[in-house]
């Protein structure tokens, strides 16, 4: 299904995505962040911070590290101000890029099992599907911002994979 390259390639691709976020929320007002879009969650603020939130429960189960605290209903509210995501954004996007640095083809082998609060249950599902949901739901909630941050005036940087640059 998936490769370790294609991890590789992602994760770059992540940190490349919200080190252009970072600098667009770092300009904006806290009013303009946390004025309700209609988009899924809201706000920009509200989901930047799900998906910090998400990307944290995701490689908890990945590699084990820490969890976040709350489940999907804290989600949208896990950093109170600019400066602590800022800084838990850039140390999840470095822990992402570390974790797919480390992988081998077997390791995206198998399944992948864990409780979900989401669902109540326990879930259990290959592995590499996991893998493509962390990258996939991240390009989906990015999307979100960027359309929110283009209607609110910001002009982004590009998003298309083939225009990365080879240094991130």
């Amino acid at each position: 299904m998936i490769t370790p390259e294609y991890c590789r390639t992602m994760a770059r691709y992540n940190a490349w995505q919200n080190t252009g976020l970072r600098k667009a929320i770092e300009a904006m007002p806290m009013t303009d962040l946390e004025k309700d879009r209609g988009a899924f969650f809201g706000s920009i603020w509200a989901t930047v911070n799900h998906l910090l939130w998400a990307d944290t429960i995701w490689m908890s189960r990945f590699d084990g590290g820490p969890a976040p605290e709350g489940g999907l209903k804290d989600s949208t509210g896990i950093c109170a101000t600019k400066g602590d995501w800022e800084a838990r954004r850039y140390r999840m996007d470095g822990r992402i890029r570390e974790w797919a640095h480390g992988l081998d083809g077997v390791d995206l082998i198998g399944n992948l099992t864990w409780y979900s609060g989401a669902t109540g249950r326990e879930m259990s599902k290959p592995f590499a599907l996991c893998v493509v949901q962390l990258f996939n739901h991240q390009t989906h909630h990015r999307g979100q911002i960027h359309a929110m941050l283009t209607a609110a005036g910001v002009r982004m940087p590009d998003t298309d994979l083939p225009f990365m640059p080879d240094e991130v």
